[in-house]
Order: structure tokens, then C-alpha cells, then sequence
């Protein structure tokens, strides 16, 4: 079961190949936006939630050298923002709600989600269009609901959340060092 755990791996990230140009124009999105003083918003829940932190945490920080600290939030952290939006409208609202108050014409929101269906993040990107903010996506094969949305699509040739989750943590990671290289 290991090795076949390793072998998906792998198979994953050589498919994940054919996504390099979308993946490069990606990254030039996102740092053009942070070259012109603009943020990037970031969600999805579950292991998804945690990408998101993770990956605003290595633009907020440090990815691979030293550079000032860039403007990245996840919107997932805020657990009053959450259960009050979540409570007061809907579970669905929760990051539409945050960009309304936070995100400007010319931000980017970086909306995952394995399946490209989940209802929150869906809303989100919704809403990020509709303020002028560019929408990137991060899904599985198929791209769900969220692949109408998106200004770049980066859909994981697979159909196995782990495998997806991976792949999406590499294609932050790669985000990140197009980000570190230009900035």
C-alpha cells in the first residue's frame, strides 16, 4: 500500500506537467498584482483551508529568501468572522462576505477546492468577479462549478483528493517561488 501511495505520487506530479504554462501564468498573476500594491485572498475548506493558510503564510513570511513581507489572507482563519457570517446568513456566505469587505478591483482570490464544487468557495469566486478581483482556481480533473469562474484554471489531472491536495500544495509552492524570483 506504500509503494502504491508513492507510485500515485508520482503519477500525479508527472501529469501535473501539462499544467506548467497555466501554472507560470499564474504566478505572473499574482505578482504583477502584488508588484502593484494589490493582495491576495485565499480559501477552501478541510485540507484545503489549511493550503490556504499555508500558502499565505509563505507569501506573509518567507518562501526561499529574505524580501519584505507580501500582502496574502486566508480567509479561513477568522473563527468570529466565520461563525458570525456562517450564523447570521449562511455557511455559503463565509468568504463571499470577506471579499466584499476586503478584497479591491485588481486583488487576486485563489479559490480551492478538490472537487471545484464547494458552495462557499464557489460564492466566494462569484462575488471576487463581480468586484473585479481575478480568480484563480485550484480543483481536481474536472473543475466543478469553479472552472466558469476562474481567469486561470489549474485542474489537477486526477481524481483522488490526496493526490489533488498534493499537487496543490506544489502548484502554491511553485506560486510562491515565480513570486520570489520577481519581486
Amino acid at each position: 500500500m506504500v509503494t502504491e501511495q508513492i507510485l500515485e505520487h508520482i503519477s500525479a506530479v508527472r501529469e501535473l506537467v501539462t499544467l506548467a504554462p497555466q501554472i507560470e501564468k499564474a504566478g505572473a498573476m499574482v505578482l504583477g498584482a502584488l508588484k502593484r500594491g494589490k493582495k491576495v485572498l485565499l480559501a477552501g475548506n478541510g485540507g484545503s483551508a489549511s493550503d490556504a493558510q499555508h500558502i499565505a503564510g509563505e507569501l506573509v513570511g518567507r518562501f526561499e529568501r529574505e524580501r519584505r513581507g507580501l500582502p496574502a489572507i486566508a480567509l479561513t482563519t477568522d473563527s468570529s468572522i466565520l461563525t458570525a457570517v456562517g450564523n447570521d446568513y449562511s455557511f455559503e456566505e463565509i468568504f463571499a462576505r470577506q471579499i466584499e469587505a476586503l478584497g479591491v478591483e485588481g486583488d487576486i482570490f485563489i479559490a480551492i477546492s478538490t472537487s471545484g464544487n464547494s458552495p462557499n468557495v464557489v460564492e466566494g469566486a462569484k462575488r471576487a468577479k463581480e468586484l473585479g478581483l481575478k480568480v484563480i482556481t485550484f480543483t481536481g480533473k474536472k473543475g466543478g462549478k469553479l472552472k466558469k469562474l476562474g481567469d486561470i484554471n489549474l485542474m489537477v489531472p486526477s481524481d483522488k483528493t490526496p493526490r489533488i491536495q498534493e499537487m496543490h500544495i506544489l502548484i502554491g509552492h511553485i506560486i510562491c517561488s515565480i513570486v520570489d524570483r520577481g519581486i
